[in-house]
């Protein structure tokens, strides 16, 4: 799994112009990734998230469940978006997530993602 983690302070404090110079069409570009994994089979899916502010936190406590609205970590940094990949290697991971535009402001997470069965990747 390929997660890009956000942090809008960090975004904010840029200048305008580096801001522009660093997102270039960062839509088109993860176009380009999603078409590129698609024709390579690697793609299993992704996804954007909505910002934080939208989520809601579920807990079940005695067969209680309860729902709050918000984010609950008290971290700056969040999980604006990820791709879930099935390649060859943890460096073909690392490989697509250079390309991912993200990675030139924020950064790109790569973690293995596991099935009952085990490791898996």
């Amino acid at each position: 799994m390929l997660m890009i983690w956000s942090n809008p302070e960090n975004w904010d404090a840029l200048p305008p112009a580096d801001r522009a110079a660093l997102a270039g069409d960062a839509v088109a570009e993860h176009a380009a990734i999603d078409a590129d994994l698609l024709r390579s089979g690697e793609l299993v899916i992704s996804a954007a998230l909505a910002d934080p502010i939208t989520s809601r936190a579920v807990r079940v406590r005695d067969g209680v469940v309860t729902s709050t609205d918000g984010p609950y970590a008290e971290a700056k940094e969040y999980l604006a978006g990820y791709y879930l990949v099935d390649c060859e290697s943890v460096d073909r991971a690392v490989e697509i997530a250079a390309r991912i535009p993200d990675a030139r402001w924020e950064r790109v997470e790569v973690r293995a993602a596991m099935d009952v069965a085990g490791l898996e990747m």
